[in-house]
């Protein structure tokens, strides 16, 4: 999918501390509606501090952070929003609640606390479900499942209040290379179909370029590029991961701008 040229989220100059030491210095970047950005850079580096200053779980203590246009302190309509913590899947084997039921909790808005659910409610819930191909395992216990249908219920259960758009923190860790391609591949119909915009934390460099249609390269500073034939990703990624890094291409499924074998 060719995103649009409507900025969904921007930065500018933003800085970041965290016990008194800056984390993020001074970046500047935006990110269109319908694109689907990785966030990569070495441990450390401040990816995640990144994420939660955009979502102003974090205040940044300089610069200026947009939101559908609105300054993120003023920022109102959060149910335009998603976020998938690296935490979302840890929780107790015995949580007694299904994926049904589970991923009707997206549905759950400051305005429609308390109200019993109607027909279109948990139409939202089947579709999302159906969407994230988790319909034969609608009524199992989500501690009876595998650790990539978990992180697929928690997307489900996002993509219920209809967001437009969504925040990943290393959404795949700890699950085998196979599953995690499955979980890309869905993420990849989320952004062609439904023209979500996606931003994600991610180590699986192959991923990123195979898939993604910009990337955020975090070290302290911010690193941006589109995706394109002409982008030598090296030369991007050495801006974060210092000169001795080069990155090759694993065998990978997918079809993208970037696809190559191992060499």
């Amino acid at each position: 999918m060719r995103p649009t040229s409507s900025p969904i989220l921007e930065a500018l100059n933003v800085e970041v501390s965290r016990n008194s030491d800056i984390v993020i210095e001074n970046a500047s970047f935006s990110i269109n509606r319908g694109d689907y950005v990785g966030i990569v850079g070495p441990n450390g580096g401040g990816k995640t501090t990144l994420i939660l200053a955009l979502l102003n779980f974090l205040p940044h203590t300089k610069g200026t952070i947009r939101l559908f246009g609105s300054d993120i302190d003023k920022f109102a309509s959060w149910e335009k929003v998603a976020y998938i913590s690296q935490q979302a899947t840890n929780f107790e084997k015995h949580f007694p609640l299904t994926v049904r039921e589970l991923v009707s909790l997206g549905c759950i808005r400051k305005g429609n606390i308390g109200r019993r659910f109607e027909y279109e409610d948990w139409e939202a819930v089947d579709e999302s479900i159906r969407f994230m191909g988790l319909t034969d395992v609608a009524h199992r216990r989500i501690g009876q499942l595998s650790g990539g249908q978990k992180q697929r219920v928690f997307v489900a259960k996002a993509l219920a209040r209809n967001p437009e758009i969504i925040f990943l923190d290393e959404p795949v860790v700890g699950v085998d290379s196979a599953t995690q391609e499955k979980f890309y591949k869905k993420l990849s119909d989320l952004n062609a179909e439904k023209q979500t915009t996606i931003l994600m934390v991610t180590h699986d460099l192959t991923s990123v370029f195979c898939r993604m249609s910009k990337v955020l390269c975090v070290n302290k500073k911010v690193e941006t590029a589109q995706i394109t034939q002409e982008l030598d990703p090296n030369t991007l990624l050495k801006k974060a991961y210092g000169e001795h890094f080069h990155f090759v291409f694993h065998k990978h499924e997918c079809t993208g701008v970037f696809e190559r074998d191992s060499r």
